[in-house]
């Protein structure tokens, strides 16, 4: 519920007040599959074509980007909507020069909720040419820290054997609206694994992308954020593409929250959606399921048989040959305390339930049973960022969550024959009724401290795990993103 104080400060006359503190109201991102409205210019500073090999495989048409050769950067004639470099073949640090050259002129001028994508090589042999590989690391960081109205930047790594194909998931999830709290990270983009029989082809990547012009943004914050797919016009209208079409998703903690996001977004993209979720959470499962179309699966997922049980609820409900398309693991709690106040049954609870728990889980549903997951899966996970940067208060939270991370990296290894990736996301501050619980200035200190000078919306996550799911995303597996908008903490 929303304090008197948070009603003052949100105020006219309080964000007036606010403004003149250096506090000013937070912008609107640009949200959903909505393309930038000004124009995508791109430059290619070591001799790769790859980025625009990849905008011209979805469809998208791009200018050449201006380059600063004087005192006084030269300027634009309107506002673009994104600058793509392709910075791949950089090897020596005064190449680093061309980089600064092409941001720029192109720094001030990004419109609101504007995109600046670096590409470069994940593997390069030599001290300097790895010296400049994590230079473009530093260069990325420190962009998304001084752009401004809810422009961001990100950096991908490409790994020497990447097209044009592998790569053009990752283009239209950062082009779009979907990567709006996602800024300052970077991440590699490989090839296919060994089976990659569900990718729906080019005609399926052109048609992804989603209308262009500016998005009205998304919720106002402190906003209800438990809202089926009929509440948010803005995930169907502009979605040209259903690349989950005929696919099983199974989604974790999915009554509520950031897990009945996910499963929006999903049934949003197509698929069927096996909503799962603990009995006392029966009544809201129930709902959101039937406002997508899904089914309910009422399970605690630390009882000792819950693989088997999800798996026989999907090979009874939709046939002895259906397969789980995904899974998203993210059911998960919070028994915050100080570590000498942090009896053993906290511990064992949070680490049973957002860890452990899982792990069980996963090899049950890989076995290739009857309702398990299919090769070409997709397995997500939510870590956070308390798993990253450590939380005071949180040292079981963060055990498990780092725990993730570190399933993650082993298991994409193990599956990638099977064509299955292994991803996670790590939410930062995202505005939810647990959040909302906050004393509201200690709520507002998290919400400002990222780049974005704002809180996220459980949609933030959803669609980026969206992108994980989606099977144009093949090459993307092992990786954590944060959405954070570029917390101030942590790697």
């Amino acid at each position: 519920m929303t304090s008197a104080l948070e009603h003052l400060f949100y105020s006219q006359p309080g964000q007036a007040v606010a403004t003149k503190l250096g506090l000013p109201e937070p912008e609107r991102l640009r949200r959903g599959r909505v393309l930038p409205g000004g124009a995508v210019v791109a430059a290619s500073l070591g001799g790769s074509s790859l980025a625009a090999q990849t905008l011209d495989l979805i469809g998208i048409p791009a200018t050449a980007a201006l380059i600063d050769d004087g005192e006084e950067p030269p300027r634009y004639p309107e506002r673009i909507g994104a600058l793509v470099v392709d910075a791949r073949g950089l090897r020596e640090i005064p190449q680093l020069e061309g980089v600064r050259a092409v941001l720029r002129p192109a720094v001030k001028s990004l419109a609101a909720s504007g995109r600046i994508i670096l590409l470069a090589d994940a593997e390069v042999d030599g001290v300097e040419a790895n010296a400049v590989r994590q230079g473009l690391d530093g260069i990325n960081r420190t962009v998304g820290k001084e752009l401004r109205h809810g422009a961001t930047t990100n950096l991908v790594y490409c790994t020497p054997t990447v097209d044009a194909a592998a790569l053009a998931s990752t283009f239209s999830f950062l082009l779009e609206g979907r990567s709006a709290f996602v800024d300052g990270q970077s991440w590699t983009v490989g090839t296919a694994g060994a089976s990659t029989s569900s990718a729906n082809g080019d005609d399926r990547l052109r048609q992804a992308g989603a209308s262009t012009g500016s998005a009205n943004g998304g919720d106002r914050l402190g906003e209800p954020t438990n809202r089926a797919l009929s509440s948010f016009p803005e995930l169907v209208e502009g979605s040209k593409g259903t690349p989950l079409a005929g696919k099983i998703v199974a989604v974790t903690g999915a009554a509520r929250g950031i897990g009945a996001q996910i499963a929006t977004v999903a049934a949003r993209d197509g698929a069927t959606v096996v909503c799962v979720d603990v009995p006392q959470a029966g009544e809201s499962l129930a709902a959101i399921a039937n406002q997508l179309g899904g089914t309910a699966l009422q399970l605690d997922i630390t009882t000792p048989d819950a693989g088997e049980r999800l798996a026989a609820h999907v090979a009874t409900r939709y046939g002895e040959q259906a397969r789980l398309h995904a899974v998203v693991h993210n059911a998960g709690i919070t028994r915050d305390k100080m570590l000498v106040n942090t009896d053993a049954t906290r511990w064992q609870q949070v680490l049973e339930v957002n860890l452990a728990a899982q792990l069980r889980m996963n090899p049950i549903l890989l076995d290739g049973r009857p309702g398990g997951l299919a090769d070409d899966g997709r397995l997500v996970s939510i870590a956070s960022t308390s798993g990253i940067a450590g939380n005071r208060g949180q040292a079981n939270y963060a055990a498990s969550k780092a725990g993730v991370v570190g399933a993650v990296r082993s298991l994409s290894a193990e599956l990638a024959e099977r064509g299955i990736t292994v991803n996670a996301v790590a939410p930062g501050f995202i505005e939810t009724d647990m959040t909302a619980k906050i004393p509201f200035v200690q709520r507002e200190i998290f919400r400002r401290t990222n780049s974005l000078g704002q809180g996220g919306n459980p949609i933030d996550v959803a669609e980026t795990i969206g992108y994980f799911l989606d099977p144009a995303s093949a090459a993307v597996t092992g990786q954590v993103i944060r959405v954070c908008g570029q917390n101030l903490v942590g790697a």
